[in-house]
């Protein structure tokens, strides 16, 4: 579904990425782990052709992506929910959702409004509100929803439970875990390593800007010398 094979970033003379490379089959759910500042939304900004890459390639269901402006980019079936949600908060949650709404893929059962207030109950309720007047954890949600409404073949989540209180966390695994079962291919990127491994098949570990472990959820729950060493504080 997608595969990033020895990219190289930089901001200006800077250089964050050297030579990342990871896959994502169809249906899987992947992670990229590591401390803050390692390069992991900027590997998410290079896949989107926000900031593009020195060298190396990003194909998406066997297309390029190099040279693509970010709205094509989305447009070919990724969906991304920012870090910092970036909802727009003078819309109500209605309008955000319908904002992005679009089946370019014409697929069979695409995403709707009921489909979406099914899986997050909490905007039902509040499809009314707007995106300024939603919790932490509501706003997520709502970025989900809104990405999930363009219909999207892999879906990209950028610390998907950053400040969220515990029991937002688990809402939104929760739908992780439902998405997966319903065949979406899944990046996340977070913190919270012991849901990652319930729900990921894969991860990716970063360390200043290069992979330097990957595995299944078995190895990573079995190396606490690999969590300790890129993940510890």
């Amino acid at each position: 579904m997608l595969e990033v094979q020895g990219l190289e970033t930089s901001y200006g003379l800077s250089q964050v990425l050297f030579g990342v490379s990871f896959r994502i089959e169809a249906g899987q759910v992947a992670t990229l782990l590591g401390r803050n500042g390692m390069g992991k939304t900027t590997t998410v900004h290079s896949i989107m052709g926000m900031i593009p890459g020195r060298r190396g390639t990003i194909s998406f269901a066997g297309q390029p992506l190099a040279g693509l402006p970010s709205y094509r980019i989305a447009q070919a079936g990724i969906g991304l929910v920012p870090e910092g949600r970036q909802i727009f908060p003078n819309l109500t949650v209605r309008e955000n959702l319908v904002a992005t709404a679009a089946n370019r893929r014409h697929a069979k059962n695409p995403w709707t409004l009921e489909k979406v207030f099914d899986l997050f109950v909490n905007l039902r309720e509040r499809q009314k509100n707007y995106g300024n007047q939603l919790s932490g954890g509501e706003q997520q949600m709502l970025a989900i929803g809104r990405a999930l409404m363009t219909n999207p073949r892999l879906l990209i989540l950028d610390e998907a439970t950053e400040g969220l209180a515990p029991r937002i966390r688990a809402d939104i695994y929760r739908s992780i875990e439902q998405l997966k079962a319903a065949g979406l291919s899944i990046l996340v990127i977070d913190k919270n390593v012991k849901a990652l491994i319930r729900v990921a098949d894969v991860h990716y570990m970063l360390e200043k800007g290069r992979v330097v472990w990957s595995g299944d959820s078995a190895s990573l729950a079995a190396s606490e010398d690999v969590q300790h060493r890129y993940l510890g504080v």
